[in-house]
Order: structure tokens, then sequence, then C-alpha cells
């Protein structure tokens, strides 16, 4: 199973929009994906799922989880790195079971300049301590609401070509 994880809880991000479109483009291109937003993780979760506790609502997560194969993050920067929801996520799954000797892509969002250049970096030392392998090609995609079309396409034509690329090595990956 391969699970496109957008990084942030919240509501109607433009990082959701960027899983929702690789979601869509890796269809058509013939790879089925699950998509999990976290906005969707549960509202106890740092009470009720962290420190060996489990609580119903996150068994579900966790066992799609465990069955996935791939990973494609989609994740914006917050503060120069990444969002803790999603680390406090990561930190809630199973260890090392979740991760270990799994695939998986980075794509860093941002309305700034470079795309969250320094939150990937940060999220690769995440992905080595888990033994999560990383597909070389990271994106960094910057300025990301006027990356976006009213529909949630991509449309610049760099933009469409690195993406493309990425979801490539992804599929072959």
């Amino acid at each position: 199973m391969v699970t496109i994880i957008s990084g942030t809880n919240r509501p109607s991000s433009n990082t959701l929009k960027v899983a929702k479109y690789y979601q869509k483009i890796l269809k058509l291109k013939g790879l089925e994906t699950h998509l999990f937003n976290l906005e969707d993780l549960p509202p106890t979760l740092i009470s009720s799922d962290l420190y060996g506790k489990r609580s119903p609502e996150f068994e579900a997560i966790q066992e799609m989880i465990a069955q996935t194969t791939k990973f494609l993050f989609i994740i914006p920067e917050y503060n120069g790195s990444f969002p803790g929801v999603l680390k406090t996520f990561i930190d809630a799954c199973n260890f090392p079971d979740s991760f270990y000797d799994k695939k998986a892509a980075l794509v860093g969002v941002s309305s700034g300049k470079y795309g969250n250049i320094r939150g990937i970096d940060h999220f690769g030392g995440v992905c080595s301590y888990l033994h999560l392998n990383v597909l070389p090609l990271r994106l960094h995609i910057a300025a990301i609401r006027m990356e976006l079309d009213e529909q949630g396409n991509f449309f610049k034509e760099d933009t469409l070509k690195f993406t493309d690329q990425q979801m490539d090595k992804f599929i072959a990956f």
C-alpha cells in the first residue's frame, strides 16, 4: 500500500491541495494511493496515543501505517522546519515496525521562497533514525499560493516537470 501524508492539521491547507494533486496524478500513472490528512488525527492524540497507550481511534491509523510500504510526505514549512503535529504523529506510531526499511518521498511546500528546504532536511534526519529509505529527489515548492490554480493543479512548466519526474521515480522506487 502507498500512503500520501498531508503533513499538517491546518484546515483547508495548501499542503492538502498538493497531496490531492499528487494522488490524482499518481492514479493517472497507474498507482493507487491512500491519502491520510493529519486533520483526521484523534483530538486526544497527545494524551491517548503516546508512550505505550493506544486509543481505538488511532488503532485504525496505526493499522494503515503498518500496511503501508511506501510513503509520500507533503510537508509545509512551520517556523523554519516541519510541523510539530507531524513529529507527534510519527512518535505515536509503533516503533520500529511502522517505518523501518520502508520507502518514502519528500515534498516541501512554503509560502516563502525556499520551499521548506530546512524542514525537509530536518525531516530527513528523522527518516534516517527510523530507517525509512528516502528517494533522493526531494522537491521544494516555494510560493505555493502562486503555484496552484483554482482547481488545485500545478500549472507552471518547471513545477509540472519536476513533480512528474519525482512521481515517476517514486513509482519505480
